[in-house]
């Protein structure tokens, strides 16, 4: 229990108002985006709210000296306990920092404070022709300083990369309250250790991060959505595989098993073919017509030698946004299939992405479970999804069977446990499968450097 004192020192730092203490304000603050069962309650002590760097460093200097955990928190969109203050606490809050301080147009890079909206930075970007590609399907209410705490993904990975892949610097306050800066706008940079990337995906367990300088690109003056639809999953599958092989590099492309397409279809009051299992959703892009036409027909050709049952180029933005709304609005529907849905995020090598979609098939036979696969089948990371009622006497049982076991085939074709949602609380119990004995000792030992007490989000990552 944190006594008057400290509490009263934290509000002297950050402002009365922005420290929160009622029982329905710390429940609040106990959960995420995630499956997470709410019982039993992992509530923090205080919620405290800072608006600068300053503030959290004089935050995290108090918990040094009075041994206090604080588990960072951005929007909580996180999936795999992330935010969840396992150990009671401080519960900080980062959402009030929401600033975009720098957009340096000439050097074509950004610098933004850890609780900005993803969407709220790529549109202030792209209002200067400037754009910043990764483009999480949280994007809406993700903040930026999450997104390079998870290195999160997104649709574009395939043609663009990640995050990590944009990250020129940081401002991070480490767990002694001392502020650190890393990076800067040079393009190359080998003075030392990488200090930046330690920090990217690194899920608030080494420093909270409260600034990101991101490097950005010119932005693309024309974009095209295509739709093509199989009979199949694994037509789908080869169609993006061969089109990759030819080549030809879209900025996304997504796949919907008929799960999904068939809720989609509910949704959205979309026509479907007769047999068709499997959509593909495609972003194309390019500087004139005339590139989005060559690419457009090169795609057709490849699909149609995959045997695809409908090719569509979207005609018009509504028509594309509606296209897109369907992909980033899947994992939402199809939780209403059932009581119960666990999301799982594995990401595996590109050419082993239909074996794993095979795999994923067996479970769900073996266990009698409906599980439904979407994702990025660019670039090899899916989200098989178990729709289920765990009331039912041995349910929960065979769900976490079946996790156990997608993750098995996703270590066995070379893959991993998650390509953009973390370790975090729930994937704990399988990481040391997925990494060696001395990858975890070095992992362990860049964490007792930089927070010896243990206070930065403890509980997560390691059992």
């Amino acid at each position: 229990m944190l006594s008057n004192d400290i509490v009263q020192k934290i509000r002297d730092v950050v402002g009365a108002s922005n420290v929160l203490d009622t029982d329905l304000d710390l429940f609040g603050y106990s959960y995420d985006s995630s499956f997470v069962p709410l019982v039993p309650v992992n509530k923090p002590e205080l919620v405290v709210r800072p608006l600068s760097t300053e503030e959290v460093s004089g935050i995290m200097a108090i918990a040094s000296e009075k041994r206090i955990p604080v588990t960072p928190r951005g929007a909580a969109s996180g999936r795999t306990g992330g935010s969840i203050p396992l150990k009671g606490g401080i519960s900080l809050s980062l959402d009030r920092m929401k600033q975009i301080v720098e957009l340096d147009e000439r050097n074509m890079m950004v610098t933004a404070e850890a609780g900005i909206r993803t969407v709220d930075l790529y549109e202030h970007c792209a209002a200067k022709g400037l754009f910043y590609p990764p483009d999480p399907a949280s994007w809406k209410f993700s903040t930026i300083g999450g997104n390079v705490a998870e290195n999160s993904g997104g649709m574009r990975a395939v043609k663009y990369g990640v995050t990590k892949n944009y990250v020129m610097g940081l401002e991070v306050v480490l767990a002694d309250g001392s502020i650190l800066q890393t990076g800067g706008k040079m393009i190359k940079n080998v003075t030392g250790y990488d200090l930046t990337s330690i920090f990217v995906g690194s899920e608030g367990t080494l420093g909270v991060i409260t600034k990101v300088l991101l490097r950005l690109i010119s932005i693309p003056k024309k974009r095209g959505t295509l739709q093509v639809m199989f009979a199949s999953l694994d037509d789908g599958c080869r169609m993006i595989h061969d089109m990759l092989q030819a080549g030809i590099v879209p900025a996304a492309s997504e796949i919907l098993d008929k799960t999904c397409l068939t809720i989609a279809a509910e949704r959205r009051n979309m026509k479907i073919p007769g047999g068709a299992a499997a959509a593909v959703i495609i972003e194309i892009d390019g500087n004139d017509d005339a590139a989005l036409d060559s690419q457009t027909n090169q795609i057709r050709t490849v699909a149609q030698s995959c045997g695809s049952l409908l090719f569509r180029a979207a005609a018009s933005q509504q028509e594309a946004d509606e296209l897109w709304a369907i992909r980033r609005g899947i994992s939402s529907a199809i939780s209403t299939l059932a009581p119960d849905h666990f999301s799982e995020d594995i990401s595996v090598p590109r050419d082993a992405f239909p074996e794993v979609v095979r795999l994923i098939r067996k479970i769900a036979e073996k266990y009698g479970l409906l599980i439904a696969v979407y994702g990025h089948a660019g670039d090899g990371n899916l989200h098989p999804s178990i729709l289920c009622n765990t009331s039912l006497p041995g349910e929960k049982e065979k769900v976490h069977q079946a996790i156990e076991d997608i993750f098995a085939a996703s270590l066995s074709v070379g893959g991993t446990l998650s390509g953009e949602h973390g370790i975090g609380l729930t994937k704990q119990p399988y990481f040391a499968n997925a990494v060696s004995e001395t990858a975890i000792r070095t992992m362990k030992a860049v964490k007792t450097a930089l927070d010896p007490q243990g206070l930065l989000n403890p509980g997560k990552i390691w059992i």
